[in-house]
């Protein structure tokens, strides 16, 4: 292991994470009572630019009014390059901060737009005495983040979260797709010429960034989360684009609709069956240290201390499951 430990952002279940629009009030309570791990209210996109003041208005009253203490809350502001950012951190943090867990940063492009939301909600706490500690979930959806993303994942103590915005990532990099998330018929290849019968082998055209997001979440301490899939009519193809994501390393992944988050909720959950057999890896390499061997062997496979940190993943998110 590196000299260098990387320090862990605070343990949360982030399994699905709901997106709420704040101009629509009437579905706060409902988002309270689902098995969305984190909800997020939003103010950025889900809101259209005459509904905005009115949008954080509500988000306001609603944290204030309801009571949230049994779910994560975020809170998704509007990007630095719009003159609504300073109002949504300033009148939510001063009014309702001490009700929030985190503020959802999207568009996130460089270190310097982390800093200047750190400055704002650091100073309005201290000022409004507030003790909570308020994490930062940043957005990565530009060609301009993901550039920056290793700088970013390092820019405040707050960070807690990487997601990856596919939407606008792919305007940014003027990908060929209008769709949220999924596949692309495009990005796919064709057997060789010489085949009797070619076939065509479709690929996973986010595989890339989403990859790239992943380590530079993992390598500072922060959650890895998959973000939109946009047709929510499709749970195969949803669960799909879930597994890849979990299968490279991610947490969780977004619910844009309420149907999604116990598809989430399962594919980001480790199965009762790999939980029992992380138990026993454990117990087996407990066995082995006792004896002085640093490993041993398991079901005719050879495990060590790094099946050892493998397994401890799993138990840990188990446990976190079953006290939530």
């Amino acid at each position: 292991m590196s000299f260098t430990v990387t320090q862990q952002a605070p343990a949360r279940l982030n399994r699905s994470e709901l997106a709420v629009p704040g101009s629509q009030p009437h579905l706060f309570e409902k988002a309270l009572r689902s098995d969305a791990d984190i909800v997020f209210l939003d103010l950025e996109d889900a809101v259209a630019p005459d509904d905005k003041e009115k949008a954080r208005k509500f988000v306001i009253e609603g944290l204030n009014d309801l009571d949230w203490s049994g779910k994560t809350i975020s809170v998704r502001i509007n990007g630095l390059d719009t003159h609504y950012m300073y109002r949504d951190v300033v009148d939510v943090v001063e009014q309702a901060g001490s009700c929030i867990d985190l503020i959802m940063i999207p568009k996130v492009g460089c270190a310097a737009d982390v800093y200047a939301v750190d400055m704002l909600v650091t100073q309005i706490q201290e000022a409004k005495g507030q003790t909570n500690r308020i994490g930062f979930e940043h957005v990565i959806e530009t060609a301009l983040g993901m550039q920056n993303i290793g700088e970013i994942a390092t820019a405040s103590r707050r960070n807690e979260s990487l997601h990856f915005g596919v939407a606008d990532y792919a305007a940014s990099t003027k990908a060929r797709t209008t769709r949220i998330g999924g596949v692309s018929r495009d990005y796919s290849v064709l057997t060789d010429a010489e085949d009797e019968a070619r076939h065509v082998h479709w690929g996973d055209m986010w595989h890339y960034p989403l990859s790239q997001l992943v380590i530079a979440a993992r390598a500072n301490g922060l959650r890895p989360v998959d973000g939109p899939f946009g047709d929510f009519s499709d749970p195969d193809g949803y669960m799909a684009a879930a597994r890849r994501a979990a299968a490279l390393g991610c947490e969780g992944k977004w619910a844009i609709h309420p149907k999604q988050i116990a598809l989430a909720n399962e594919v980001m959950s480790p199965s009762d069956k790999d939980v029992a057999q992380a138990r026993r890896i454990l117990q087996a390499m407990q066995e082995a240290a006792a004896a002085g061997k640093g490993a041993a062997s398991l079901d005719g496979r050879l495990i060590d201390f790094a099946s050892v940190r493998q397994a401890e993943v799993l138990v840990h998110k188990a446990e976190l499951i079953a006290a939530r």
